[in-house]
């Protein structure tokens, strides 16, 4: 090769930028870029709660008609609530408590019915109702102060679940109306429930037995010598 052409071919090969292109072996596989390395995926979002509604059986249900401060038409499904039911600790009465579907800022409408001289599998008529009304979510709270205001007409009682045993359920179904307002609490509005049907569970349990009296030896009643 002639010595100006070596140059020239050298000063290309060694210029700044310059690169080399090497066509892959015949047969060769040419090397795949890295794949993007990928985070770790975080733990699946949690499953929203599942309500299983009032009543196990399906069949339980609030509807009431509700004029005055607040004017509403309830007719509420087994699906739709949450109940729960028993007897007040001094047993004066049957403590039915229905809280509607949650609203997505957290407002919710409860209703609790006291009714007296209710017993464990018993119908009743004529039963003295207290009523209070909560608007959960507002702080707002009507009741009748009192259980001369309202009235369940009839009363009856279906066993759910095993026979005997210290805990024993119940579905309480009753209807009835009332005659006087619900008053609010912290001011002067005041609500009427025309009348009110509800299906509901009530758990009644065994009193707790009295405990022994603790037996002392003539030594600890005489106390230190």
């Amino acid at each position: 090769m002639p010595r100006c052409a070596l140059l020239l071919w050298v000063l290309a090969a060694t210029a700044p930028g310059a690169s080399t292109v090497t066509d892959p072996a015949p047969g060769s596989t040419a090397a795949s870029p890295a794949p993007a390395s990928l985070s770790p995926a975080g733990p699946p979002p949690a499953a929203p709660a599942v309500s299983h509604g009032c009543l196990p059986t399906g069949n339980g249900y609030l509807r009431a008609r509700i004029r005055g401060a607040l004017n509403l038409d309830i007719n509420w499904r087994n699906a739709d609530i949450e109940c729960d039911g028993g007897l007040r600790p001094d047993g004066s009465a049957l403590r039915m408590s229905f809280a509607g579907p949650p609203h997505g800022d957290g407002r919710r409408l409860r209703l609790v019915f006291g009714v007296r001289a209710v017993h464990e599998g018993r119908a009743g008529r004529a039963l003295p109702t207290n009523l209070t009304v909560i608007l959960e979510g507002e702080e707002r709270v009507f009741a009748t102060r009192g259980d001369e205001h309202c009235t369940v007409d009839e009363l009856r009682q279906e066993r759910l679940g095993a026979l005997g045993g210290p805990l024993r359920t119940w579905r309480v179904v009753a209807r009835g109306f009332c005659t006087s307002p619900a008053s609010a609490l912290n001011s002067d509005a005041r609500i009427l429930v025309t009348r009110f049907d509800f299906a509901g569970n009530a758990v009644f349990e065994d009193a707790p037995a009295p405990s022994a009296p603790q037996l002392t030896s003539p030594q600890a009643r005489r106390g230190p010598g």
